[in-house]
C-alpha cells in the first residue's frame, strides 16, 4: 500500500508545481469549453479524497463541510477564493496524504460502504478507494495540465 501512498504525494506535489506562480485571476479563469477552473479542481481534489476515504469509511471528514459543499461531485465554480482561503485548500492538499496515510497505519479504516463511482468503478474498501482515487487524481492533474495552457 505504501506506492499508492507515494503516488498521491508525487501527484500532488505535480499539481502545487504546475499552478505555482498562477495569480488569483488565472487560478478562477474558465476557458471556453471548460465547466470549471483551476481552484475548483485543486479544491475538488482535497474533497473527493476526503468522501472517498474518510465518509465512505463512516468517518468525519478532515476538511469543512462548505468546502465539501461547493466542490463535491456535481458541483461548479460558484465563488471564488481569497488568497488566505486557497493557500489554506493547498495548505490540505499537501498535507492530508500524510494524514490519511498515518490513519492507515493505525487502522481506523475498519468499515467501508461499498460505492459505483460514475466510471463504473465498485469501490468496497479502503484499498479499492485509495486506488481509485489515484486514478482520479490523475485525471484532474491533466485537466488542471490543459487549464494551465490557456489562463
Amino acid at each position: 500500500m505504501d506506492s499508492q501512498f507515494k503516488v498521491l504525494k508525487k501527484s500532488r506535489e505535480l499539481v502545487l508545481r504546475l499552478i505555482d506562480g498562477l495569480t488569483l485571476e488565472q487560478l478562477h479563469v474558465i476557458p471556453t469549453g471548460f465547466k470549471n477552473n483551476i481552484a475548483w479542481n485543486v479544491a475538488h481534489l482535497v474533497v473527493t479524497q476526503q468522501l472517498l476515504h474518510y465518509k465512505l469509511s463512516g468517518l468525519a471528514c478532515l476538511v469543512p463541510d462548505e468546502l465539501i459543499e461547493n466542490y463535491r461531485k456535481g458541483t461548479a465554480p460558484t465563488e471564488t477564493f481569497t488568497e488566505e482561503a486557497f493557500e489554506e485548500v493547498k495548505d490540505l492538499l499537501l498535507g492530508l496524504p500524510d494524514t490519511l496515510q498515518e490513519d492507515f497505519e493505525a487502522g481506523i479504516f475498519t468499515e467501508y460502504t461499498t460505492y459505483e463511482t460514475s466510471t463504473g468503478f465498485v469501490l468496497d474498501s479502503i484499498e479499492t478507494a485509495l486506488a481509485f482515487n489515484n486514478l482520479h487524481e490523475g485525471i484532474h492533474l491533466g485537466v488542471i495540465m490543459a487549464l494551465r495552457k490557456l489562463v
